[in-house]
């Protein structure tokens, strides 16, 4: 029974200085345990909330993590022992997800980047099912009001559209004189696992096809920007050591450049030992035959951050300007937004060329 003396407290996340906190009221008792669901590597024996009878509520008290904001979700046990999942009722907002959407908390202190306001993304100016070898390449691209030869290839692009906002910061940053026009190829997965996990057939169909397509149907013309995330990230990667004519630059986000020392929890994926293979390669050459411009963004405590350590350590050896940007969140669509700004503004320009005044 709630003791109608002790105050009443809102429920959902809350954040300080030095602790966050949850609370979920039950004033009936009627779940037998709440656990907070997390991926900030927080100990396990410390998730579990307390019930706290007089004020009818469950609640769990944690050291501030070292990130700007975390997403989370709430696991429910019944008195049968059934296990629920659940997003925060009373969390302050949500954040979309390949995956479905979680719960978020923000730290104090932390803001969207400030492109984000400006709303409006370009229109598709193309929409094409590319034919390869390997199966067709379905790509939109998002073209600027003005003629432009520049081209950005996005890999995950209707993802990175659709839950990063890339289309809403392409056309900001270009309205706002920051980067030069340029076209945005928003380049559809297909079977992404097979496709992007360091796989030699995807790679020339890219390299082949894909961008001498859009170069053709554009009138662009290199050098071409590649960017993407996760396994994208090293599907970038492994175009541009393959197959590097024409590419200027790489954007990798939390790149899944996996090693057997750090992500040996990787080794249920199917193509996890192709993986490993590749990037063994990568890290023991000794030279490149054509290294280019090369940023790195990665969450400071997500497990890809030790991977992407090791790649961009090997890379500047090997004569890429290579630069690794760790970033106080995790690995997700929200944490690669916001790292667009400063740091794939800086790559467009040193690719293509700061805009004139």
């Amino acid at each position: 029974m709630v003791d109608p003396r002790v105050a009443p407290v809102a429920p959902g996340p809350r954040a300080d200085q030095e602790t966050i906190t949850f609370t979920l009221p039950d004033p009936d008792r009627r779940r037998r345990g709440v656990r907070l669901v997390q991926e900030l590597g927080l100990p396990h024996d410390e998730l579990d909330f307390r019930y706290d009878e007089p004020a009818g509520r469950w609640v769990l008290t944690l050291p501030r993590p070292p990130v700007h904001r975390m997403e989370y979700r709430l696991q429910l046990r019944d008195a049968e022992g059934h296990v629920e999942t659940i997003n925060d009722p009373a969390a302050d907002g949500m954040a979309p997800g390949a995956f479905g959407e979680k719960s978020v908390l923000e730290m104090p202190g932390y803001a969207p980047p400030e492109w984000l306001a400006a709303g409006a993304r370009w229109e598709a100016s193309t929409e094409l099912s590319i034919t390869t070898r390997g199966g067709p390449v379905a790509v939109t691209v998002l073209s600027p009001p003005v003629p432009t030869r520049r081209l950005l290839v996005a890999h995950d692009g209707p993802e990175y559209d659709r839950l990063a906002s890339l289309g809403v910061f392409a056309a900001a940053v270009v309205a706002a004189g920051r980067v030069r026009p340029f076209h945005l190829a928003l380049a559809a997965p297909g079977p992404r696992d097979e496709r992007y996990s360091a796989n030699p057939g995807y790679t020339a169909a890219l390299a082949t096809r894909v961008i001498p397509t859009l170069h053709a149907r554009l009138d662009t013309r290199a050098p071409t920007v590649l960017m993407g995330a996760s396994l994208g990230g090293l599907a970038a990667l492994h175009a541009q050591r393959r197959h590097p004519r024409g590419i200027g630059g790489l954007f990798l986000q939390s790149g899944s450049f996996f090693v057997p020392r750090y992500d040996e929890c990787e080794s249920g994926f199917p193509y996890y030992r192709r993986i490993i293979r590749y990037v063994s390669t990568v890290l023991a050459a000794r030279r490149a035959g054509h290294p280019v411009l090369t940023m790195l963004t990665c969450g400071a405590i997500e497990e890809n951050v030790y991977n992407n350590r090791l790649m961009a350590a090997a890379l500047g050896k090997q004569g890429y300007p290579a630069a690794l940007h760790e970033v106080p969140d995790t690995h997700n669509f929200t944490a690669w937004r916001d790292a667009f700004d400063p740091h794939l503004v800086h790559l467009l320009n040193a690719v293509w060329g700061e805009p004139d005044a």
